[in-house]
């Protein structure tokens, strides 16, 4: 399995081509998966299900509270460098488990891999490959929700470099994943900065006088959905502009965004301009976003401008800390229909206009920070793809396995 230094050095080894199931049978990979339910997992200290399973580590908040002695172990006990799977959803996303969820159990969600460390690490990042990923989406089923077996897993093929050559790259995408971590929390911790700031500010004595939030911006619902939206030209084209989905405001660690995954052809009149606040719900809570460019919201997404754009941030965080105010005024499954119509009553602390610029100067150079560090995080996501494609494009054509020592 040893391949010239030079070919290596050059990227042109040639890689062997093995499968799980092809491991499995000679004694190098065991896998299996976990039987709770992800109910279980989601309320329980020291269960991790898939929900957990996110850029490429295992986020569990209850693990902490776990002690492994609890629970006598069982097939879905996690072991310290088990690479865990995600077989629902999030089909294919991995994680390798640290000594931190060492002892946890996985829900049926979860599939465990666990191997000689150089093949459980490779497997992490050719999971995250084009290749991999298309060769999923072949055998994803999805009666309620995108599922995939792990038979499946162990029928796909996969390329097995030199272990110096894994060693490669699983340096290079831990720094890349351990810088982005570090850029989302700084960026995470400015706006929150801002967040306390604004509460301090808010909080004076005697109150500030509140006004409708009908008085003090204009707010309009979105329209269409994503299959609504039209097919874009054939040939590149500069005519388009970001569409925003309800699920796009989801989950964002700040609310700045470098840009959408949706696109539809531009429409005058239809697109919100640069500083306008995209707001969406669900049950828990309001998620928000500052646009910094032009953006059409669709349905459930409802676009706030101010009255004037140095009271943007203002009320970007009076809205944050009424996150749950706006999310009673949801209607629909899980809180998910919001409407201008609906926020038009609510009421937001509104002070003098001295008060709301001078907020303003202090909470500008704070989210023009988290903006930053948003782009330095979207220049480690390209450099990611990159390398993603550059090992799909290093595989070449898989062939069947061969016969290893």
């Amino acid at each position: 399995m040893e391949a010239n230094a030079d070919h290596v050095a050059s990227g042109e080894a040639d890689w062997q081509t093995t499968s799980i199931n092809h491991e499995r049978i000679h004694g190098r990979i065991y896998t299996t998966s976990g039987f709770l339910d992800d109910a279980t997992g989601d309320q329980t200290a020291g269960v991790v299900s898939s929900t957990f399973v996110q850029n490429g580590r295992i986020l569990s908040p209850r693990a902490n509270a776990y002690r492994p002695s609890e629970s006598p172990p069982s097939r879905a006990t996690l072991r310290e460098g088990d690479l865990a799977v995600v077989l629902v959803r999030r089909v294919g996303d991995s994680a390798l488990v640290t000594a931190e969820h060492a002892g946890c159990t996985a829900t049926r969600s979860i599939g465990i891999i666990r191997a000689e460390p150089h093949i459980v690490r490779w497997l992490r990042i050719w999971l995250q490959t084009p290749t991999a990923k298309a060769r999923i989406d072949e055998d994803v089923t999805a009666h309620i929700e995108p599922t995939i077996s792990l038979e499946t897993l162990h029928r796909i093929l996969f390329p097995l470099p030199p272990p110096d050559v894994i060693s490669a790259y699983h340096r290079a995408f831990g720094l890349i994943e351990e810088m982005t971590a570090l850029y989302q929390e700084a960026a995470r911790k400015a706006v929150e900065l801002a967040d306390a700031l604004h509460d301090d500010w808010a909080s004076t004595i005697p109150p500030w006088e509140t006004r409708s939030l009908a008085k003090v911006a204009k707010s309009k619902t979105g329209k269409g959905s994503e299959r609504s939206l039209p097919s874009l030209p054939t040939e590149p084209t500069t005519d388009v502009t970001d569409a925003v989905a309800p699920k796009d405001l989801y989950d964002l660690p700040v609310p700045h965004v470098q840009g959408f995954r949706l696109c539809s052809p531009a429409n005058d009149g239809e697109a919100s301009p640069p500083g306008t606040l995209l707001l969406s719900t669900r049950s828990d809570g309001a998620h928000i976003v500052v646009l910094s460019q032009p953006a059409t919201p669709l349905r459930s997404v409802v676009a706030i401008r101010p009255g004037e754009d140095e009271d943007g941030w203002w009320l970007l965080h009076e809205l944050r800390s009424r996150s749950s105010d706006i999310a009673r005024l949801a209607q629909g499954q899980n809180g998910r229909e919001i409407s201008a119509g609906a926020l038009k009553r609510l009421e937001v602390t509104w002070p003098d206009r001295f008060t709301r610029t001078d907020f303003h100067a202090v909470a500008d150079p704070l989210h023009a920070a988290a903006r930053l560090l948003g782009a330095k995080i979207a220049t480690l996501h390209t450099l990611r793809e990159a390398l993603l494609r550059d090992i799909s494009a290093k595989a070449g054509v898989l062939r069947e396995p061969t016969p290893m020592a």
